[in-house]
């Protein structure tokens, strides 16, 4: 395990949106640079950058054209690593985003393999063996090569599936995972992996990463051996080094060697009970929102039996949103999100922050797509730094913009916010303060739950010897403690009185 883990808060950032400091409209690598003082401002020592390689950009760039050079919209190789270089002077480490799945149609291996002449990239992708044989139950492109045959996409059009071979084969075209075309897809990934971390990236966060074999059976055992074994040259060769998965089943992701995994939006499971669940009938049930009526037993069910069989392996990431994700502020207010931060930065595991939610930025409902964004794109705004022109985030005309800035007069601002001390993003600082001053608040602090009742507040537990107390409700709460406390952080009104908690509405305290 990486030692750097156990006290990193991440900041993830959307390299389009960030900030322009070329004029073009587009984020770019020398605007993160430009900003690293503020990450670490905000108590984030670890960056993740969604992808900035080359790319057609037809899925904002998770087609990628080129896994070892950087898009020239964001710069060269040579700013992504005064990057890593300035990143590290301040003490923050930078994961990239690895796609490992597929490749844009435009990548030169994909161009190799379409030729009808065998090369040494015709099975790098899956291929049938002939343009009139489809892929039953997948989403497949034929007659659009010299090649006879049909390939498979993984998601959009542009994004044909990498070869990783398949577990339960029904035809005579797939490949087992141990098919030496399949070693070499894997291989080939090991060697982008290695070619950036020899640069000074510190790690990667996996696109997908339990979708790389076909087929594959339901503890992805096939697809486990793979990250086993990359994980194994990165304790061989890079044991400082970070791997993070979005599978959202840590139980797996973690056994096969991913240092943490991320606790996704999922409809029905643990996270989408706290913040996110408003899928439900009769409205949003939520336990984070002060109106929801939620129910922290929902929650627990899912997520103590993850952490019980996990706690050895590995981190469960909790984020506050992520780039595919409508952003928090589309249902909770500023009070509210004050107390989900809080919950999120004080459980165990390693915590996300997606760019701007420190500050509330809204999810924009009614956004034209941009580059496969969809409704994910009202998720990927600007970055709104000030109250000058386009927020602060360019000064390029406005209709050049990557994406317009929220519109609205009161669109919160990093300038703005951090003259107010009551603010959502002074109390997103002195939460990460907190949490870096603290031991028993770091990734591996132990976690014991103190109070959850059914239909109850507040939620009570117990960080190594602290007590974390959670009341989003919009009514007084009570609980008794295990001995008499004093109050090391509060937001709103809380009393300790003997050996009982009270908090007021839409409270949260820690105690020691």
């Amino acid at each position: 395990m990486p030692a750097w883990l156990k006290d990193a808060v991440f900041y993830e950032i959307y390299p389009q949106s960030f900030k322009d400091t070329n004029g073009d409209g587009i984020g770019d690598l020398e605007g993160i640079i430009e900003k690293l003082d503020y990450v670490t401002s905000l108590g984030c020592n670890a960056l993740w950058i969604n992808p900035c390689f080359d790319s057609p950009f037809k899925d904002a760039g998770y087609d990628v054209r080129d896994y070892k050079k950087v898009a020239p919209r964001y710069g060269t190789n040579e700013d992504l690593y005064r990057l890593f270089d300035e990143a590290h002077k301040k003490g923050i480490h930078v994961l990239l985003d690895l796609v490992p799945g597929h490749t844009s149609e435009e990548h030169e291996w994909f161009l190799e393999s379409k030729k009808a002449e065998r090369n040494e990239y015709s099975d790098r992708y899956v291929w049938t063996k002939s343009a009139f044989q489809g892929i039953g139950g997948r989403p497949y492109i034929g007659g659009e090569a010299d090649r006879d045959g049909c390939y498979m996409l993984n998601f959009f059009k542009c994004q044909p599936a990498l070869n990783y071979g398949f577990l339960k084969r029904t035809e005579d075209w797939q490949m087992a995972p141990d098919d030496p075309a399949c070693i070499e897809t894997k291989e080939a990934m090991k060697d982008i992996m290695r070619f950036w971390l020899d640069k000074g990236c510190d790690g990667f966060r996996v696109d997908m990463a339990d979708s790389l074999v076909k087929e594959d059976d339901d503890n992805k055992s096939a697809t486990g051996a793979i990250w086993k074994d990359i994980r194994q040259m990165l304790d061989t060769d890079y044991p400082e080094a970070a791997l993070i998965s979005e599978w959202s089943n840590p139980v797996l992701a973690l056994k096969y060697g991913f240092h943490a995994d991320f606790y996704l939006d999922h409809h029905g499971n643990g996270y989408n009970t706290l913040i996110r669940d408003n899928e439900t009938p009769g409205g949003d049930h939520s336990f984070l929102k002060k109106d929801g009526n939620g129910d922290i037993i929902r929650f627990l069910n899912d997520y103590l039996p993850k952490y019980d069989k996990t706690r050895n392996d590995g981190y469960i990431s909790f984020i506050t949103c992520n780039h595919d994700t409508p952003r928090p502020r589309r249902t909770l207010g500023y009070e509210e999100l004050k107390i989900a931060y809080a919950l999120f930065l004080t459980l165990p595991g390693v915590p996300f922050i997606y760019y701007g939610d420190e500050i509330g930025m809204r999810y924009l409902e009614d956004i034209h797509t941009k580059e496969g964004g969809y409704a994910r794109t009202g998720s990927r705004t600007p970055m709104q730094w000030d109250n000058s022109a386009n927020k602060g985030f360019s000064n390029a005309p406005a209709e050049r913009l990557y994406l317009p800035v929220d519109p609205a007069d009161d669109a919160p601002t990093v300038a703005d916010q951090e003259k107010d001390p009551s603010s959502l993003l002074n109390t997103v600082k002195a939460l990460t303060a907190l949490r870096h001053s603290e031991p028993g608040l770091m990734a591996d602090g132990d976690f014991e739950v103190v109070y959850a009742e059914k239909d109850e507040f507040p939620f009570v537990f117990k960080r190594g010897d602290l007590i974390v107390g959670v009341n989003p409700s919009e009514k007084k709460a009570s609980a008794s403690l295990p001995r008499k406390m004093e109050k090391a952080f509060e937001i709103g009104s809380v009393q300790i009185s003997d050996a009982s908690l009270i908090m007021g509405p839409q409270s949260f305290c820690v105690l020691k």
